[in-house]
């Protein structure tokens, strides 16, 4: 299992509609994030400063393989397309991330 980091901006005037569709993720989401060996997934809000950190485990074998899964489900695209308006990357991001993945620095179990 790898615990997996990521931070992303929001954009203030979309917190109460990302809020909104978070309380509500589309079904057909959910099971593809499950058939794509991610389990406990949260999302984390910092507000006033409007950043958001992710946090999952990933249980498979082949993160790239699983990512481009997600990537091309078409519910997944739609997901996407709803919520990535109301996202704002971070500046300092790597290429080819939208999420800038975080280095695990601590873990105590």
């Amino acid at each position: 299992m790898q615990r997996m980091g990521m931070m992303i901006g929001l954009k203030p005037e979309k917190v109460t509609e990302y809020k909104r569709l978070h309380a509500a993720v589309w079904p057909e989401v959910l099971s593809m994030i499950s058939a794509c060996n991610i389990r406990n997934y949260s999302i984390f809000l910092k507000e006033p400063e409007n950043l958001l950190f992710g946090y999952w485990e990933y249980h498979g074998a082949d993160f790239s393989a699983d990512a481009a899964k997600m990537a091309a489900d078409p519910t997944t695209q739609e997901w996407w397309a709803v919520c990535m308006p109301c996202q704002s990357p971070l500046e300092t991001r790597k290429d080819g991330e939208w999420w800038a993945m975080m280095d695990e620095v601590f873990h105590h179990e």
